[in-house]
């Protein structure tokens, strides 16, 4: 049996400008009705046809915010591997995912610090388009190792301060 191998960035081979790999999904009736269900979001514009379009005006049902949170979380640790912890996550909806759509989330390093707890962290811009409409637009801090035998998971208390 082979393992794969996994990535593990390291706050080292970061840099402010860096961009990250993009993640295109063809996104379909199941992503954003299972994506409501798993954040319990039972908001009826996330799972019924009817309610979205004719009570809300919109083509079709649409992707929860809590989804789309989800699967920012999954971009930046897609990029970190498993050592990278999110330590803050902020973002702005200003258009609707539908099925149908194929969404793209692009990011680029805008910082890197070392905090006086020796956590390692980086600010990234993430922002998720479907064609040329920017969709929504996000602001992270990810924590990454310092040093091999550091794990951001590990850390507490006053070594944990996002």
């Amino acid at each position: 049996m082979t393992t794969a191998s996994v990535t593990r960035l390291s706050h080292a081979e970061v840099s402010v400008g860096d961009t990250l790999p993009a993640l295109s999904y063809d996104v379909t009736s199941t992503t954003i009705v299972v994506g409501a269900l798993a954040t319990r979001d039972w908001r009826p514009q996330h799972h019924d046809f009817h309610f979205a379009t004719e009570r809300n005006g919109v083509r079709d049902i649409f992707m929860s915010s809590p989804n789309q949170a989800a699967w920012f979380e999954r971009y930046l640790t897609d990029w970190t591997g498993p050592t990278g912890r999110l330590g803050r996550l902020g973002f702005r909806m200003t258009d609707s995912v539908f099925p149908g759509d194929t969404m793209t989330m692009t990011g680029t390093v805008t910082a890197t610090e070392v905090d006086d707890a020796g956590c390692g962290w980086a600010g990234v811009e993430v922002v998720l388009r479907v064609g040329e409409r920017t969709c929504t637009t996000c602001t992270a801090r990810v924590a990454l190792p310092t040093t091999p035998d550091d794990n951001p998971w590990q850390r507490r208390g006053d070594n944990w301060k996002p």
